[in-house]
């Protein structure tokens, strides 16, 4: 008898033309998930979802078999929770806010950030601080969704490139039912976890159970990496073109704590981004 197939492998697929045209972007790749952006990710400001869109966009869902609990929304590029400056901290919690309005007014349940940085201004503790203070404020702000913290790769002075850091923020979180983590494989090799060979690989699972909790998993990117472990080069690549090996691939898409969750490619070709999933589903042994 054959194991069950519980994961649910995507891509990050274009929101050109409106959130409507995402399943359908994903239904083209064989994807049974897929991360968008409900706004532009590269400005502050978007003209609102208008009712037509939304209507659309459920409607589009339905017709292509996608359920909330299969897409993970990804916030802005701008947005710093973490920011030393009040007015601009002010500022990326409302444009937050905004994105969480909008996914839960799509009917999604998922969004995805980055947790914030210091930019060498403050200490580590006081971001983590202000972190967890922004993602409480918008939690009384906006119902139902859930914030996904990423992991980080550990450039510049970005917070969240240990599970320690994203551990801390979680027990400073006051509704812990609405806060969760994506794990995203380029950042955490490159962060100096593991992943490589199987102890290294079980290592990092271990430490990730210790310092967060898999309860709090709720999506992947799953991403080859051009830099090696403990680099901190945020650098994706396909699969099996990086240095993480097609060992590591396989180990994943047969670990069941990876089960019925966003696994979203990031990877840098999406021409072969229909053939990337097809070899994932592969590996499932």
């Amino acid at each position: 008898m054959n194991k069950k197939i519980n994961k649910f492998i995507g891509a990050h697929v274009s929101a050109t033309g409106g959130p409507q045209a995402t399943p359908v972007n994903a239904k083209k790749i064989g994807a049974k998930a897929f991360g968008m952006f409900v706004k532009n990710q590269r400005r502050w400001d978007s003209k609102p979802l208008t009712e037509k869109e939304i209507i659309e966009f459920k409607a589009a869902m339905a017709e292509n078999g996608y359920t909330p609990e299969q897409v993970l929304p990804h916030d802005g590029y701008l947005i710093n929770l973490g920011s030393p400056d009040p007015e601009k901290r002010e500022k990326s919690l409302n444009a937050f806010i905004d994105e969480m309005d909008r996914v839960n007014r799509l009917g999604l349940i998922y969004l995805n950030m980055h947790p914030g940085s210091h930019l060498k201004e403050i200490s580590e503790e006081e971001c983590l601080g202000y972190i967890a203070e922004s993602i409480n404020a918008a939690h009384k702000a906006i119902p139902n969704v859930i914030i996904v913290m990423e992991n980080t790769a550990g450039q510049g002075s970005n917070m969240g490139y240990t599970f320690d850091h994203l551990g801390k923020i979680i027990e400073m979180i006051e509704d812990k039912s609405r806060i969760g983590v994506c794990i995203d494989t380029c950042h955490t090799l490159t962060a100096g976890y593991e992943l490589k060979d199987e102890a290294g690989y079980n290592k990092t699972m271990d430490e990730f159970e210790k310092k967060i909790g898999f309860k709090y998993l709720k999506g992947v990117h799953l991403n080859d990496s051009k830099f090696d472990t403990g680099t901190k080069k945020d650098r994706h690549d396909s699969i099996g073109k990086g240095v993480m090996g097609m060992d590591f691939f396989e180990r994943i898409m047969n670990d069941s704590r990876f089960d019925n969750i966003p696994i979203i490619l990031e990877t840098i070709d999406d021409t072969i981004w229909k053939e990337e999933i097809e070899m994932l589903y592969g590996l499932i042994k």
